[in-house]
């Protein structure tokens, strides 16, 4: 299977980095074929400037727009991970979502009705973030996460989501734990390449700085 992974995080020594070698390891391991897209490493503009609004609406785009979805056309699965920050994607990733998932590229709208021109593809999030689910769930925070992301940007676009890891209180860790969170990530990509990987949401608890 050809797999996509959209990484954001600027400290190779963070959590988020450590997860990253974890599913690129995992992948390996069974031959997939495998691109990764550090998008601070590729120093990603993530800026949705007005020359790139007036330029897609006359059906351009800018190179370094149509060179990312050259990789997504390509991949079959697409992984994302990304910290939660002030809860929600890091400015780089949003920027990369904003200008990549483009108007006619990753959806659009047919007599009045959206639809996701991404289908076919299927996706897994992995996230980190500082505060516990029980804090999250007291404020309703675990639902929006899951609505603006799961509901308003993938499955939007047509992916299939596989899973979706919420890595919780990221500042705090056993190394137990992190051995437990990275065996459930890498059964849930060896269910995906066996072909018993069901649709599911769920949400593990967390364990390193992010």
């Amino acid at each position: 299977m050809r797999h996509l992974i959209i990484y954001a995080h600027h400290n190779e020594n963070s959590l988020n980095h450590h997860l990253l070698q974890t599913v690129i390891e995992s992948l390996t391991s069974q031959n997939h074929e495998i691109v990764v897209r550090d998008l601070y490493a590729i120093n990603f503009d993530p800026v949705f400037s007005l020359k790139d609004i007036q330029e897609q609406r006359k059906g351009n785009l800018a190179d370094d727009i149509k060179h990312e979805q050259e990789f997504i056309t390509w991949a079959e699965h697409v992984t994302f991970i990304y910290p939660i920050w002030w809860t929600g994607m890091p400015a780089i990733m949003k920027g990369y979502i904003d200008r990549v998932f483009s108007y006619g590229y990753a959806y659009r709208y047919d007599q009045g009705v959206q639809k996701g021109l991404l289908a076919g593809k299927q996706t897994i999030i992995i996230n980190t973030h500082g505060k516990s689910h029980e804090e999250y769930e007291r404020i309703g925070m675990d639902k929006a996460l899951s609505l603006t992301s799961d509901k308003g940007i993938f499955t939007y676009c047509g992916f299939e989501i596989n899973q979706h890891f919420f890595f919780d209180k990221a500042d705090k860790v056993a190394p137990e734990e992190l051995e437990i969170w990275k065996e459930q990530i890498r059964n849930t990509y060896l269910e995906i390449h066996n072909g018993t990987e069901s649709i599911s949401h769920q949400e593990l608890g967390m364990i390193q700085p992010s």
